[in-house]
């Protein structure tokens, strides 16, 4: 019991003590901020990743991912739903300058001007789509997860099909193998010469997440002060949140059961379609039961309905 208490103050304690490395910014929009956050509850939030360039402007920005990460009650599980940069949507006026239109998803976080404001149109624009209101949002600079992926000593990725880089030229062979952060990172934005294209890309940002979760399982972190630091203060660092006034610690208390291997990959049901000479991707019909699903907290049902859309990470 002693030896239980010492670890509940622990993950207290360390989560406090970064609280203060983390920024905190206004991430969501007043409709698509779920009105009260209940830790006990099923929980939803808007994870939004940006790889930011030295002198990029508003306009220059787009968000390179898109997750609405689902924790049913219990807080057991946790649902990564990818949203296909190209969706077609309907962005709503953000009240300062840009008037709404049909657009890209993606367009909805260069319409706000990028960084905090970007990151408000878009969460109203999938509440929009979804009506699905949020306990809160991440706003993620991959830049930082560089950097913790290297902290961790690399990570190990499993490559199902042979692609070369469009941006650096590197060769991933099919097979498992260890990466550091920048080959990580280049692979998982890869889409070009890949059979299902965006949705691999996909695929392959969850698979990400689950390997860097389990690579810091394996690398016994709380026994390394000194290397746990470095990797605390790496991800608080490369890290804007809006927790929807839920303390930080309180959040990754309730949350430090969560398993890697209890994270489940969704892709939207969804399908490429090229619109006056420009490839979109289109909603099916309701997003075939899927927002009502989160909507209701029964996506573990839902998943189990609809294997097509569920990827195995």
């Amino acid at each position: 019991m002693l030896l239980a208490g010492l670890a509940v103050v622990g993950v207290r304690l360390l989560a406090h003590r970064y609280d203060r490395t983390v920024n905190r910014e206004q991430l969501l929009a007043p409709d698509a901020r779920q009105a009260r956050t209940e830790l006990d509850t099923g929980l939803n939030y808007l994870v939004v990743g940006s790889d930011r360039r030295p002198g990029a402007q508003g306009s220059d920005q787009r968000s390179d991912t898109i997750l609405i990460v689902h924790v049913p009650p219990g807080l057991r599980q946790a649902y990564l739903i990818s949203v296909p940069r190209d969706l077609l949507v309907a962005i709503p006026p953000d009240g300062a300058g840009y008037g709404g239109g049909q657009d890209k998803i993606n367009a909805a976080y260069e319409h706000g001007g990028g960084g905090e404001g970007g990151t408000r149109l878009l969460s109203a624009t999938l509440t929009r789509l979804t009506g699905i209101r949020f306990d809160g949002a991440v706003l993620v600079d991959f830049a930082g997860f560089r950097q913790v992926i290297d902290l961790l000593g690399g990570i190990r990725m499993c490559v199902d099909t042979e692609v070369r880089s469009i941006h650096t030229g590197a060769h991933f062979p099919v097979g498992c193998q260890q990466m550091d952060g920048a080959k990580a990172l280049d692979y998982a934005r890869q889409r070009y010469d890949l059979p299902n294209g965006d949705y691999d890309r996909q695929r392959h940002q969850q698979q990400m997440l689950r390997a860097m979760l389990d690579r810091a399982a394996q690398a016994h972190l709380r026994s390394d002060p000194v290397q746990l630091d470095r990797v605390l203060r790496a991800v608080g660092g490369s890290l804007t949140v809006d927790t929807n006034g839920v303390p930080l610690d309180d959040l990754v208390f309730a949350l430090r059961s969560l398993p890697a291997d209890a994270l489940h990959g969704v892709q939207l049901p969804s399908y490429p379609q090229t619109i006056d000479g420009i490839s979109y991707v289109v909603l099916d019909q309701g997003g075939g039961g899927l927002f009502d699903a989160v909507r209701t907290d029964r996506l573990p049902d839902w998943s189990q309905a609809n294997p097509r859309w569920v990827n195995r990470l």
